[in-house]
């Protein structure tokens, strides 16, 4: 078994639902992506979004400043596949962190919330 943690270090959230993982896991079985450097594809979003059970649009960071610069608004009248494309272009507004786990997934805020996908 392993994790994928789609994550930002400077983010404090982030470094706890880390921390957790290695409290369960051992480091080489932790997959650590640092989304802003090596942002996942629209499709990856897809796959995501699918474990997840959210739409695109249901994790979008709507306060950071590029969703005001792009003139975006949730209620858009997109596709799944736009909105994925465009947190692939832009992953800062990628909400934080995201583990995955085997066929599960959830966005760890608060970090304890990764607990409920450990088997």
């Amino acid at each position: 078994m392993s994790a994928t943690i789609y994550h930002n270090p400077r983010c404090s959230k982030s470094r706890g639902a880390l921390e957790i993982l290695k409290n369960h896991f051992p480091e080489e079985e932790i997959h650590e992506v640092r989304y802003l450097q090596n942002p996942p594809t629209a499709n990856t979003l897809m796959q995501i979004c699918s474990l997840l059970n959210l739409k695109p649009v249901e994790i979008i960071r709507s306060g950071e400043a590029i969703f005001k610069e792009l003139s975006l608004n949730k209620n858009d009248q997109r596709s799944d596949e736009e909105w994925c494309e465009i947190l692939a272009s832009n992953p800062k507004l990628i909400e934080r962190p995201i583990v995955v786990i085997n066929n599960k997934a959830v966005i760890a805020r608060p970090p304890e919330k990764v607990l409920q996908i450990l088997d």
